[in-house]
This record gives C-alpha cells, structure tokens and sequence, in this order.
C-alpha cells in the first residue's frame, strides 16, 4: 500500500474521493486490521508469558514496553499506550526485517556472480573465527572486508531507493530551481551510488574501492546515504548494521555457495517501495568441512 498510487498524495482537494471510489481507502483500512490484530496477537502473548520470562532476565522490547506502561504515574509528562506499542511494532515489522533481508539477498547475489570477492570474505572469516565453530558479534569488528562488501551492496542496492518523503521548511534553492515551502522532496539515493561523476565503474560490484576510503554510512558523506542524513536518518541504523553483518557473516561461515549447474542469475529489480530481487535466488550451499549432500536453498 505504501509504494502504491495514492490520489490523495497528488490532488489534495479532490484525491479522497477519488481514493474512495477506486477503492484505495477499503483496501488500505483491511490492511490496517490485519497489522492491528497481529500486533494485538504479539501484545496478548507476552502479556500471558510475561511472568515466566522476567523471572529468567530475558526480556525483550515488548516485554520492556509492556512494562513502562504498567509503571508509569499520572505526573509522567508522556504517557505511553498499548497503540504507542503497536506503532514501535509496525517501524520494527515494516522498517526493520524486509530491508535487512533484501541487503543480505543482494549481497549474497553479488557475491555467487563474484566469487573470488565470495572467497576473500569467507578466507577472512574463517582465519577470524577459526574452528571454534561459532561466530560471535565481537568477531565481526575484525572482518573489515565483509564491512566493504556490506557497503558496496548497499551503494549498488539500497533497499529504500528513494528515502523516506521529505518536506521542505522554507524556501531554498538548488542549482536552477527554486523550491517552495511544503514541497515534497524524494532523495534518489540509489542514482546518487551509480553516478559516473562520483564513482569509478559504478555498476560494477567492487568492494575494494572502499579499502581506503573515508566514505562511511553514518550520513556524512553524500556518495553514500543508504540510511539517510542529519536529524531525520535512520534510527535503526546501527541495528540494521548489526544485523547485516553477523548474518552475511555466518552464511559465509558455515556455506560454501554455489550456482545451481545451468542457472543464470536475473538481476531484475522489483520496483515497489524497498528495490529488492524480483526473482528468488536460488544457491546451492555447501557445508564447510562437511561433505554432506548438495541441497537447493531459497533465500
């Protein structure tokens, strides 16, 4: 719903109507109580078991949520509700599990169509982590080539290509053109990472170009903005770093990956509001230092 045509964006006057005859306004309020009734759903559960998991110190976010609103005073100047949860719920649904899965997708096809970079990754790795057969958060710090892949990925793929919306405070001007307060503003952050005027080969996967540089994700530098910049960047972002990291570690660990025999790779992209693959990727994974049988995996 959120990458579909909505009248109601382009014609302020006369988009409602036109969202309710062709039926925008139904679908987007079915959607809405499907999203309702899980959040309900997961809010209800640890409400159930809450007791049993604070008694093993293992709360998570909805268990500490839950219970600041069971803590808080009338005289708290923010009164959080069950809906407040809700909303953290859908940022975290929506926001934070489709784009790490569609980085780690992305990064994983760069790599089966790249494999001497697939094999300098998990060579870094595996010297890293050793035979001891588990790969921890504070190994990742150490494998600076799968940070240079991450960031390649992110530069060729960046799950939201266009940001969120922005909208202008005041007037500004940019080059030849003159933009008005209340404007709305889309950052087209995947052209940004493909701008011959900025990158050397830039549809090509080359993680190497980021072995000294300077250019990092945090929203200091333009070339690269897969997370946004200033006030309004994603707060998710180290999370989101995290995530990827220790994922993309792990396949590399514990998989050798390989084409399945006959199978060309489609890069097409799918054109709804994150850019993920638009065909499924299909690799065939090999158990590293076991020879167990070659087994189709769906990523």
């Amino acid at each position: 719903m959120l990458g579909s045509f909505c009248a109601s964006d382009f014609f302020p006057y006369v988009g409602n109507v036109i969202d309710w005859f062709t039926g925008f306004h139904r679908r987007l309020e079915n959607t809405f109580h499907e999203l309702d009734a899980v959040f309900q759903q997961i809010i209800d559960d640890h409400l159930k078991s809450g007791a049993t998991m604070h008694e093993h110190n293992q709360e998570d976010i909805v268990d500490v949520l839950l219970r600041m609103v069971k803590d808080q005073t009338k005289n708290d100047a923010v009164h959080l509700t069950k809906d407040h949860i809700k909303a953290i719920l859908m940022d975290i649904f929506v926001a934070g599990i489709d784009t790490s899965a569609i980085t780690i997708i992305w990064a994983m096809t760069e790599l089966a169509r790249k494999p001497t970079a697939m094999k300098n990754a998990q060579d870094e790795i595996r010297s890293c982590v050793g035979k001891k057969g588990k790969l921890a958060e504070n190994d990742v710090s150490q494998l600076k080539y799968l940070k240079m892949i991450i960031k390649e990925t992110l530069r060729l793929h960046p799950p939201g290509p266009l940001l969120l919306p922005r909208e202008t405070a005041s007037h500004l001007k940019i080059g030849d053109y003159d933009i008005y307060p209340k404007t709305r503003i889309a950052v087209n952050v995947w052209a940004i990472g493909r701008d011959p005027d900025i990158w050397n080969n830039p549809e090509e996967f080359i993680p190497e170009r980021f072995e000294d540089s300077v250019i990092d994700l945090k929203g200091q530098h333009f070339e690269l903005l897969p997370f946004g910049a200033g006030r309004r960047i994603c707060p998710g972002m180290n999370m989101g770093m995290a995530v990827l990291e220790l994922a993309l570690a792990n396949l590399l660990y514990f998989f050798d990956w390989k084409v399945p025999s006959g199978m060309e790779i489609d890069m097409e992209e799918g054109v709804t509001i994150s850019l993920g693959k638009k065909t499924a990727l299909m690799l065939v994974p090999i158990k590293y230092n076991i020879g167990e049988d070659d087994e189709i995996m769906h990523c």
